[in-house]
């Protein structure tokens, strides 16, 4: 089931026991069908609930119901529109994602040259993986990949592979294929990027942080991690 923003669910499912506190997304809700900017807050309003709970209690530990309960929705909402803890948890992961990649370029029609892309890109990718939500969540689904192999799948698919992905198709260019070494696997060359722009900090992330990096250490992690890549692939 594809995931879509909460929208043509009947009013009365987001609350399910009349709730209508202060502190609930049903206050002061005027009758009929809700605007579209109701219906986005409160999709956002669930997925950070959602979000907050796998953190704080771990994936497995968490049930829709309670998801539902902290959230004042109904259960059945969750399941119409994202089809269960899964796809609510894809739905977190891909939110994340696109806030960080979101504004920038298509980088399948991005005109510039490759290494201002690349490095647009190499410094957007670090901010993500450096926010101590995103460390909390690599080190849960390390946790529990074994024991819930359905939390794996799903932060890999929603992801690593769309990363791996969004990069294959910049590489897969023909401007930016002819910059390249013809001997290395296309297939190789998003694995190669990512690596070289994560190095240390992927183990770090097993591990509390101290503190998160400044900008300036990220821009020269981005740097670094960048020109190693390119060294070893460009022609």
């Amino acid at each position: 089931m594809t995931i879509t923003d909460l929208t043509d669910v009947p009013d009365e499912q987001d609350c399910p026991d009349g709730n209508y506190a202060p502190d609930s997304p049903c206050f002061g809700k005027a009758a009929g069908r809700p605007r579209a900017a109701d219906k986005a807050a409160r999709r956002a309003a669930l997925l950070h609930t959602a979000g907050q709970l796998f953190l704080e209690k771990g994936y497995s530990k968490v049930s829709l119901e309670m998801i539902a309960r902290e959230a004042h929705v109904a259960v059945r909402t969750i399941y119409v529109k994202f089809g269960g803890k899964a796809g609510l948890l894809n739905a977190v992961i891909t939110d994340g994602r696109a806030r960080f990649f979101g504004g920038m370029e298509s980088m399948e029609t991005d005109p510039r040259p490759m290494e201002e892309i690349l490095h647009d890109f190499a410094l957007r990718f670090l901010e993500l993986i450096s926010l101590p939500t995103f460390c909390s969540l690599h080190r849960m689904v390390v946790a529990e990949a074994r024991t819930t192999p359905e939390l794996a799948e799903t932060f890999y698919k929603a992801g690593p592979q769309r990363t791996r992905e969004q990069l294959g198709r910049f590489f897969a260019r023909p401007d930016i294929r002819a910059q390249l070494r013809s001997d290395v696997r296309p297939e190789l060359l998003p694995v190669f990027l990512t690596n070289c722009i994560m190095g240390d900090p992927i183990t770090r992330m097993l591990f509390p942080a101290e503190q998160t990096p400044t900008m300036d250490e990220l821009r020269a992690r981005a740097a670094e991690g960048l020109d190693l890549f390119l060294r070893g692939v460009k022609r």
